[in-house]
């Protein structure tokens, strides 16, 4: 079975295995489901005159069908990008719009939004909405009941096409080459999956963010192509995490730090109340995990917690089982295939010990749809054909990565680079901190002080006695030019499910950008 990497191989082997079960409602897709439904969209979506290479938008939330609609486009060679539930009507138009969209596909939950966009995305030609209809959209249960549900006859690899979060301004697409390669074709994140966590078709996965999200998705796709089940929360909650591992066995499971945290808070009767026993492989990304909330999650799980540093645009990966990490607390991992490299503004490589930004070679090319500056700014000045995701670290003698920040975000307080990962790590942690986000703020003698925004578990906590006590906590751990001279009080920050902070909207608030010349 490894060999026919794809719903249909799986289909004709386990045709009644689910391939996704929603973990609220129930609901079971099965793999003949999966198959026979993706391949009736497909028909569709070639029927409306999309060929390989052409564009789809799917709008929705964690719904039973949305791994339906992304392997239609998989097998249809179709670049298929998916938009966050969370978006309000501007920024989903803008992204159908940039995208070059010509099929958009929702939900009636996501109706409101989906519908008033209509009137600003010309360049869609089809609009299809699940479990019920909106002006402007047929119903796509009527729209896919005629075709047949066999694969279309030029069945080929297409691929995603996200947008990056947007955390420091307006969000761009991650664009790939188009392979255009047969479907059972495994790509490379497959091969990487297979050999760190070891799945097989009697592995169970456990998402509970949202798929429209990268790591989510490609993850979903990638373990459905062994023939693993999926079950799919709705939104995530800690205590239901832990009862869905022991209801269905989970094997596999992917986190964020965030979710992490949230577990870890949990009351002790309740974290032992699950038996956890059936999990062989909890992975973590998207967000710096400080390091003592990673030492309590191996003390509670075992050594069984792996870490991947990566980004939407694909161009490496590192990786970390818990047995490096325990000798090599705080690092994200080293490269099992191509080369990380640290360089100076100028593009010198840097010894191990020295920050700089944190470039890969050996990877997949991308651009950055529509903006060939940002294109060019992820690519390293010495035209190496090296990429950068922004982020800055340093490595170790072994090659091990640390991760101190991204470049947007470090402040620049009297001529001293201070790099907020290093607060947010020590202030995350402290049992009266549920969120806290570290950014630079403007300062008339030292050009920026270090900021502290913080989510208290209780508003009742938040005022001066609490901001004196988190100053004096992070002093006593850090240096004190690296602790934040204030601290202001929010009920929730701007985080994203996926465990991203939109630090930008907080920086904003101290920092208006400005206005653009009239």
């Amino acid at each position: 079975m490894f060999g026919l990497m794809h719903p249909g191989a799986i289909a004709a082997v386990s045709p009644d295995r689910p391939a996704v079960i929603m973990a609220g409602s129930g609901r079971v897709v099965t793999y003949r489901e999966l198959d026979e439904e993706s391949n009736r969209l497909a028909h569709l979506l070639r029927s409306a005159g999309l060929r390989p290479g052409d564009h789809i938008a799917l709008m929705l939330e964690n719904h039973p069908l949305f791994l339906v609609v992304t392997w239609a486009a998989q097998r249809s060679g179709l670049y298929y990008t998916a938009i966050s539930a969370r978006l309000g009507a501007d920024e989903a138009a803008y992204i159908v719009n940039d995208c070059g969209a010509r099929v958009l596909l929702s939900s009636a939950v996501l109706a409101d939004v989906a519908a008033s966009i209509t009137p600003v995305t010309p360049k869609v030609e089809l609009r299809l909405m699940l479990d019920g209809v909106a002006p402007g959209f047929a119903s796509y249960e009527e729209a896919v009941a005629a075709w047949p549900a066999t694969p279309v006859a030029d069945e080929c690899q297409g691929a995603d096409m996200l947008y990056s979060s947007g955390t420091t301004g307006r969000p761009k697409g991650v664009k790939p080459i188009l392979s255009r390669a047969p479907l059972e074709t495994p790509g490379p994140l497959l091969r990487l999956i297979r050999f760190l966590f070891a799945p097989g078709a009697g592995s169970v996965y456990l998402s509970p963010a949202p798929l429209y999200h990268a790591a989510p998705l490609r993850y979903c796709m990638s373990f459905q192509r062994l023939g693993a089940t999926i079950v799919i929360m709705e939104a995530f909650d800690p205590e239901r995490a832990l009862a869905l591992i022991e209801e269905y066995g989970v094997t596999h499971a992917q986190w964020v730090p965030a979710m992490f945290i949230k577990m870890l808070r949990l009351p002790e009767e309740t974290r032992t109340r699950y038996d956890l026993s059936s999990l062989t492989c909890a992975i973590h990304s998207a967000a710096p995990c400080p390091v003592p909330v990673k030492e309590r999650m191996i003390e509670w799980w075992g050594p069984i917690v792996h870490e991947y540093y990566a980004g939407t645009e694909g161009n490496g990966l590192l990786h970390v089982g818990p047995e490096d990490w325990l000798t090599h607390r705080g690092t994200v991992g080293r490269s099992p295939g191509g080369e990380v490299h640290v360089c100076d503004e100028e593009g010198e490589e840097l010894p191990p010990g020295e920050r700089g930004t944190v470039y890969f070679s050996g990877g997949p090319p991308f651009v950055y749809h529509g903006d060939e500056e940002k294109t060019r700014a992820a690519r390293d000045p010495k035209g190496r054909g090296w990429t950068t995701l922004g982020d800055i670290g340093y490595l170790d003698e072994e090659g091990f990565l640390y991760l101190t920040d991204r470049h947007s975000y470090t402040i620049i307080s009297g001529g001293v680079n201070v790099y907020p990962q290093e607060a947010e790590n020590v202030l995350a942690v402290h049992p009266k901190v549920a969120d806290v986000a570290v950014f630079g703020v403007p300062d008339e003698e030292m050009g920026e002080q270090v900021k502290a925004v913080v989510q208290p578990v209780s508003m009742d906590l938040a005022g001066p006695a609490l901001a004196a006590e988190l100053i004096g906590y992070c002093r006593s751990r850090l240096a004190a030019y690296k602790c934040p001279r204030s601290v202001d009080f929010r009920a929730e920050l701007p985080r994203h499910p996926t465990g991203k902070l939109y630090k930008r909207l907080l920086r904003d608030e101290y920092d208006p950008p400005a206005s653009p010349p009239p």
